[in-house]
């Protein structure tokens, strides 16, 4: 009988793990904290104040940065609710449909956008777009967030799926339930919480996106994160902390929402 090994046993564990903790969070602390500095200046603290975080709402800028929320959230909702749809499908056919050839193709294609770097994805999209003659702008934003929200959609909807017995359909198309019956009142309701992490994974996926929204974009259209880039471009400023701040934390709040769920879900 094989014996397992405890990964902390091993020499410079801890360390590493250090290491690794403070590369990944420390730039993040740093911009939190300078988020709250009274200071106009980023090097100068000169104490606690939430003046950049009333800027970004009452400030010169403002306007600005206003309409660019207003498309990262909308885009957001309407593709992470696309990509959902579109990846409960998908789930349903790979995990519900059996064996048809082509099968292992799909599920390839389906998690290509995951393994493919997202460079690669941004300069494809773009060179469709032209290809096309599709003009570039929301429109544009729209369809490029939802062909790349889908794998991220499709992980934990399919992962809940394969975690449901088939024997509830077919004990439901035993007492005379046709399939639509089936799909509609028994698998569908217990796929409800792999359904909303998935919806969450792919709003952030979307949320945050910054180098495909930047390269599909067209003139005068702007997200959250390319408005932030443009600002940071010209000086990085204290209300850009604030902005990044805010950012954060509704992307920490969304993942550990999504991850809550998804433990609830596997202890039920």
């Amino acid at each position: 009988m094989a014996r397992g090994y405890d990964i902390k046993s091993f020499t410079g564990f801890f360390p590493i793990t250090v290491l690794c903790l403070v590369v990944l969070y420390a730039p993040l602390l740093v911009v939190t904290i300078y988020s709250l500095n009274d200071s106009n200046s980023i090097t100068n603290w000169e104490g606690l104040s939430l003046r950049w975080y009333a800027e970004v709402f009452i400030g010169p800028e403002s306007a600005k940065f206003k309409r660019a929320a207003w498309n990262s959230f909308t885009i957001a909702i309407l593709a992470a609710t696309t990509a959902t749809v579109i990846a409960t499908l998908a789930a349903t056919g790979m995990i519900r449909g059996g064996r048809f050839r082509g099968r292992n193709l799909s599920l390839g294609l389906i998690g290509l956008p995951i393994m493919v770097p997202e460079i690669v994805l941004a300069v494809a999209t773009l060179i469709f777009f032209n290809t096309v003659g599709f003009t570039r702008g929301y429109l544009s934003i729209l369809l490029a967030h939802i062909a790349f929200c889908i794998p991220f959609a499709y992980l934990p909807i399919s992962a809940r799926m394969q975690g449901i017995s088939d024997s509830l359909e077919q004990a439901a198309l035993d007492l005379y339930a046709t399939k639509r019956q089936a799909f509609t009142r028994i698998l569908l309701p217990l796929m409800i919480p792999g359904i909303f992490s998935g919806f969450l994974l792919a709003f952030i996926v979307s949320l945050d996106d910054f180098l495909i929204t930047n390269f599909v974009k067209g003139a005068g259209v702007e997200t959250l994160p390319t408005a932030i880039f443009g600002s940071v471009k010209q000086g990085i400023k204290p209300n850009i902390m604030a902005i990044s701040t805010m950012l954060l934390a509704l992307s920490v709040v969304l993942v550990s929402l999504s991850y809550v769920i998804s433990r609830t879900d596997k202890t039920q």
